[in-house]
Formats: C-alpha cells, structure tokens, sequence
C-alpha cells in the first residue's frame, strides 16, 4: 500500500564518520600485525559493516545492529518482524493496543522521542547511541533532519510511497531480521493460496465493498475504504472490491453522509470494521445503530461481515487480518 507523496534524496554519510570508521579499520589492523596477525584478519574485521539501498541512496551500516531507533510509520513493523527498538516516535494507543501482548511490551520498553518526527529531540536520541535509524516520514520532513539523523547513527529512509511489502523487506534486511521475514512473508502467501482456493467461486459473480470510521470522521459520517486491508483483500486475494479511477484520490478519502448508506444495497457482501472480539469498533458503532444499516439487503441476509485489521503495514498484521477475513467468509451463507 502505498501512502503519499515523495522523491528519494541521496544521502553522503559524513566525512567525520568515514574517517572514524578509517582510523578504526586501520588501528585495528595495526594491533592485529603486532600480534601476529595474518594478513585476512583486517578483511574480516571490515566485513562487520555492509550496505543497503533505501530513498536517500546506498548507505553503509552495521552487518548485525544492535541498538535500531524508529522513527515515523517504521515502528510498529520493525517489531512486528522482532525487532526491538531502543527509541520510537510515539504511536496511538489505539494502534498500539491491536499489538499481539509481547509486542506491546517490546514497544513499552523503548524510549519515546517525541510525538512525531518533526518533534524529534536529537540529544535525546544521540544519547540512546544507536548504531542505526529507520525512518519512513514524508520526504520534506526528512530533508530538514537527514543530516542531524545522519551525525547520529547511519540512517535508512524509505518514502511515503513505498508499497508495504517492500518497506517489511527493507526493515528486514537493514535491521538483519530476515529469518523472522521470510518466515512471516511465507505464511501469508499460505493463507492466501488458501483463502483463493477456498473462496475462488464467489471472487468473479459477488461483489464486495468495505466501510468504515475513524476516531477523527466527522459525526454522521462513513467511508467506503478502499485502502488498507481491503486493498489486500482486492489486489492479493481477487475480491472485487471497489477502488478509486487511476490517477484519483482513495474514495476512503471522501466522508459520506449517514443518508448514503443506503447506497450499499447494490453490492453483494458488505466488510466493516471490528475489534478482536467481533465487537463493531467504538468509531463505527454508530453506523450499525441506524436504521438505514439494519435495512440494507446484505445485513439482512447474513451478508455484512465484520472483519479485525490490526494493520496493513507488516506480514504479521495482515496475517491477522486473512485469519478474520478467512472465518469472515466461511459464515456467508451458501448461496454466496
């Protein structure tokens, strides 16, 4: 899922840390020769570092980190992929609270820098000394604080407009958790495969549409949502799920009065959104409480369907959310 705007900017590590690293490698390679060192041991020692490529060009990095700081939308899925980070911008305590519990507590245990990234306090996040930071922040954002982040530790960014998939693959690999990925990134296609298989009937004659709220929707209204796990749902699984002209802005962008509702009637399956227990989520209660909703056709007919997305960003999330999906779709009655 792609998120807005951006143009990568190639990043030069500073010429004070090169030269750090220089007198490093070549001390080391000194006290090796005095002790009898052969001449592979300084190449090994150089082999602790390695490089990535991200937004803001090919940056050299610890082969194995050990203290990660996150900074923006990489948070929650670096410790999705078990990272465990020693400082964070702070998430909401809604996205928070969908984390599995030792995710939680991982998140807990790192220090807040500051409520977003713009906020960030930079001594405070120097005096963390990590040995590398991930940022996904909106490219002007990043430019006004690339080379203080940069003066700190190496710094991988990635834009706005990295698809998901490939953001988990570049955590994965910058913060050396690829195990953890690959393992994730397999159980996702399994359930996939799976969900296609299970349900491919019904993909190409039924039609589908998702709504939602948020906490910030303007009272009385709803979104059809065609961002987010739906998405996954669409362009992953086939379901024909609506999504906006090419070139437009996500219809999820657009508030629709409660008196639309009624406009949901000509589509076959409906998607809302739930918590873990099944509950319609505090934002989008009320919209089930109207009379419009309990009227539709779908609803009715055993064909609204309340889906748990815990999130859209990483493999471990979006597995959660095909489980529900999956037991979602399982309750349809049969002639659908």
């Amino acid at each position: 899922m792609k998120r807005k705007e951006n143009e990568p900017m190639v990043m030069t590590p500073p010429r004070r840390r090169r030269a750090a690293l220089t007198a490093a490698l070549l001390s080391t390679a000194l006290v090796l020769t005095a002790c009898g060192g052969d001449a592979d041991e300084p190449a090994e020692a150089a082999a602790t570092t390695r490089s990535v490529t991200a937004g803001n060009g090919t940056i050299e990095i610890p082969a194995a980190p050990q203290r990660v700081a996150t900074i923006g939308n990489t948070t929650l899925p670096f410790i999705d992929i078990g990272g465990k980070p020693v400082g964070v911008t702070a998430e909401s305590e809604s996205d928070v609270g969908l984390l599995p519990a030792d995710q939680q507590a991982t998140y807990a245990a790192a220090t807040i820098l500051a409520a977003s990234a713009d906020e960030v306090d930079m001594e405070k996040l120097a005096g963390l000394k990590p040995d590398l930071i991930l940022t996904q922040i909106p490219d002007a954002e990043f430019a006004l604080i690339e080379k203080q982040l940069a003066a700190i530790a190496p710094t991988v960014f990635f834009g706005l407009d990295t698809e998901w998939k490939a953001l988990a693959g570049g955590l994965a690999e910058a913060g050396n958790l690829t195990e953890r990925f690959s393992q994730q990134k397999a159980e996702f296609e399994g359930k996939v495969t799976k969900i296609q298989q299970t349900y491919g009937g019904i993909a190409g004659k039924t039609s589908f549409v998702d709504v939602t709220r948020w906490s910030s929707s303007d009272p009385g209204t709803f979104a059809i949502a065609d961002i987010g796990c739906s998405e996954i749902a669409r362009d992953d699984i086939g379901l024909d799920f609506p999504k906006a002209a090419a070139g437009a802005d996500p219809l999820a962008w657009t508030a629709l009065p409660f008196e639309q509702i009624g406009s949901l009637s000509t589509y076959d399956v409906i998607t809302y959104p739930v918590d873990a227990q099944g509950r319609p989520t505090a934002p989008f209660a009320p919209v089930v409480e109207t009379n419009t909703w309990k009227a539709l056709p779908a609803v009715n007919a055993g064909r609204a369907l309340g889906v748990f997305c815990p999130g859209n960003n990483s493999y471990g999330s979006v597995v959660r959310y095909l489980d529900s999906l999956d037991s979602a779709l399982a309750s349809l009655p049969a002639d659908k």
